[in-house]
């Protein structure tokens, strides 16, 4: 994966956050993988990330991937060949 690549799509519920990442597999359909992490705020102050979560990050990283799920099939619905009503 290149390093200039951007997520197609991210969920959060702040500290927590999903990046949704659009491929393609060999016959050239999209296929979407997920990333999560957890923001905090570093001892110099700044904020930092980590794919790393605590006990009280667990349900917030459940909320993040259920609606993660939620926009991956939003995503694959617009994917499909538009059908018309011919």
């Amino acid at each position: 994966m290149s390093s200039t690549k951007k997520p197609v799509s991210r969920v959060q519920l702040f500290p927590v956050s999903a990046a949704i990442w659009r491929n393609e597999n060999g016959k050239g359909e999209a296929c979407y993988n997920t990333t999560f992490e957890r923001s905090y705020k570093g001892d110099n102050g700044e904020y930092q990330s980590s794919n790393s979560f605590n006990v009280s990050d667990l349900l917030l990283l459940a909320k993040v991937a259920d609606r993660a799920h939620t926009e991956i099939y939003r995503l694959r619905a617009t994917d499909r060949p538009q059908q018309s009503d011919d």
